[in-house]
């Protein structure tokens, strides 16, 4: 049971942040990508830690320390301005699909670091669930603006950096368990972003914020930043890197049906075909942990 639900905590966390692609979209028209990040991940923060605190788990302690400090500024800093940079180069469905080889790369990478075997059940599976996702976004792929090809190569970065958070992270979660690992690694992320902010002068269209922009800013917090992060921490404690990751594929196609229910995007056939290739395909990589 223990692989079991550590899959459903990912396929949860890859839908949430597909539904957070919306409240980042609605945000993107009245501050910038980094006061957006400092938002989404100071306000993840700052509702974990009285809960980690109030449940007196084990924090990090000496080279895990350093390592989830590492770890944190890799994924909730790196990885965002990564993410960010790439959306304002490429369309949202190139990057969502150069995003989706993130657990072909965990995979490989895991291979040779010697941390997951490769086998051809698990390399069949991320495949199938990859193409899956490139079926249900073909009919925005060709929309691309001249240049888009680096905003793709900097999104397979940001998977790259994704999938050494999954990768070496998962020991240190081990010992100190999702929350207090998530809520040290966000708060590392959290002060970059936020330092970076007030260079950049983010803060300053908070002034004219509404009800509805600050309702979006509290979702990306609590369930874009908060249940997302603390799932996928979970999910990594429960199996395998590559497992973890090939949920991401989840993430385009609720963004999609988001997408068409509430900002009227078109979604035909393609959609459905999609949602049953990545089902499929992650379906064939659980293997025999079903």
């Amino acid at each position: 049971m223990g692989e079991i639900s550590g899959l459903a905590a990912a396929i949860l966390s890859s839908a949430l942040g597909g539904t957070s692609i919306g409240a980042t979209r609605y945000l993107a028209g009245a501050i910038d990508p980094f006061g957006i990040g400092a938002f989404r991940f100071g306000i993840g923060f700052v509702l974990l830690l009285p809960v980690a605190v109030t449940a007196r788990g084990i924090w990090p302690a000496g080279r895990d320390r350093v390592a989830c400090a590492l770890l944190g500024f890799l994924f909730f800093f790196v990885f965002p301005v990564l993410f960010n940079a790439a959306l304002e180069r490429t369309t949202a469905a190139r990057g969502a699909l150069a995003l989706s080889t993130l657990p072909l790369l965990t995979l490989l990478i895991a291979a040779i670091l010697r941390v997951e075997t490769l086998t051809s059940r698990k390399l069949a599976g991320v495949l199938l669930a990859t193409a899956g996702v490139a079926v249900a976004l073909a009919a925005h792929l060709d929309d691309a603006p001249p240049g888009a090809w680096t905003g793709d190569f900097l999104m397979v970065a940001a998977a790259f950096c994704m999938a050494l958070y999954g990768i070496w992270s998962k020991p240190i979660i081990g010992r100190s368990g999702p929350l207090t690992f998530t809520v040290a690694a966000m708060g590392v992320g959290a002060v970059a972003l936020v330092a970076l902010g007030l260079t950049q002068g983010s803060f300053a269209a908070v002034a004219h914020f509404g009800a509805a922009q600050w309702f979006a800013a509290l979702y990306l917090g609590g369930a874009g930043a908060a249940l997302t992060f603390y799932l996928w921490a979970y999910a990594l404690g429960r199996t395998t890197p590559t497992r973890v990751a090939i949920s991401v594929t989840v993430n385009p196609i609720a963004a999609s049906l988001i997408g068409a229910a509430l900002l009227g995007e078109p979604a035909g056939p393609e959609i459905a075909l999609g949602i049953a290739a990545v089902a499929a395909g992650i379906w064939i990589a659980m293997g025999r942990a079903r």
